[in-house]
């Protein structure tokens, strides 16, 4: 209980800090939504002063001190309310986010667990059969993890839907389905994920899978692993239950973080991909210099990675008891 108590007191004060430097640094910017949204429409009539002020109270504009300023910010915060967005005014940044997420949790997501579930088992199998042909595996992937994301996508994109034509070139749906929780739509969302899905995890695959290995075989000289093994115990269960639980400790680390920005998104992927996620909502965000949707982002990534950290820190307790121990 006490390390559960140090951890969420830590987090908790994390939070804190993520939230108070997401209100703060776009005051510290110059210039306000409102500037934004006038520098678009700059060629139209011109904007009367009750129009502008208007405006103003829209975005949450005031001349108020930076403390009440605050207060109000955690209280939309605790509402859920993070402004109007500047690129898709006059839509809520939270429905835009609302909108943007699902597609990006779930194709980047899948494909980080996939990925390392992948990289881990043939990394443990690569380390614990060293010398065979599970050991060729590792400069082929590291051949693949060389080359960039975005690369690799539009390698797989000429090939596999322009030349072949098995996989569709853009978009995460067919605008010939309803968008909602029905087979068509959901068939069609499916189908255009594996290509980006496929990148991401061809593209990731290979640091876990050496990072798995390396640690395999530096574990296995360890003196519980040869015990185990002058004991006569079964191969498997030496590898499993020994070796792996051990190797696998830095890669648990990793993959909270890793975890933690799948909400961000694979820029590059989804570009490429013209996938509707949240890499492109906030590629959209930052040519439009919308900061009330970047503020929005911003503290969705904070919160999404502290949150993967701290549940990784609780089974790592679990797996390791001497970080319970040491905490």
């Amino acid at each position: 209980m006490r390390y559960l108590r140090r951890k969420a007191l830590f987090y908790l004060v994390a939070v804190w800090a993520a939230v108070t430097l997401n209100f703060l640094i776009p005051r510290l910017i110059k210039g306000n939504p409102v500037d934004a949204v006038l520098a678009k429409t700059q060629n139209m009539t011109p904007m009367s002063p009750d129009a502008r002020r208007a405006l103003e109270l829209q975005f949450g504009v005031t001349d108020d001190p930076l403390w009440q300023q605050y207060l109000g910010y955690l209280g939309n915060l605790l509402r859920g309310e993070f402004g109007l967005s500047v690129s898709y005014y006059p839509t809520p940044v939270s429905k835009v986010l609302s909108q943007s997420l699902p597609w990006t949790v779930v194709m980047v997501g899948v494909a980080t667990v996939l990925s390392v579930l992948l990289g881990i088992t043939l990394g443990m199998l690569a380390g614990w059969r060293r010398g065979t042909w599970l050991d060729a595996l590792v400069p082929t992937t590291t051949f693949l993890a060389a080359i960039p994301y975005f690369w690799l996508a539009l390698v797989l994109l000429y090939l596999l839907g322009g030349i072949l034509g098995w996989f569709p070139l853009n978009s995460g749906y067919s605008y010939e389905t309803t968008i909602g929780f029905n087979w068509p739509f959901l068939r069609s969302a499916i189908y255009h994920a594996v290509l980006p899905a496929a990148s991401i995890v061809l593209a990731s695959v290979a640091g876990w899978l050496l990072g798995m290995r390396n640690m395999m075989v530096s574990t296995m000289a360890e003196d519980y692993v040869l015990t185990a093994e002058a004991k006569g115990l079964r191969p498997r269960r030496i590898m499993i239950q020994y070796a792996a639980r051990n190797a696998v400790l830095p890669s648990v680390a990793g993959f909270a973080i890793t975890l933690g920005f799948v909400v961000s998104g694979s820029i590059a992927t989804e570009i490429v991909f013209s996938y509707p996620g949240v890499g492109m909502t906030l590629v959209a965000a930052v040519a439009n210099a919308d900061y009330p949707l970047l503020q929005g982002i911003f503290l969705v990534i904070s919160l999404a990675v502290l949150g993967a950290n701290f549940v990784v820190d609780l089974l790592y307790a679990v797996i390791d008891p001497r970080t319970r121990q040491a905490g």
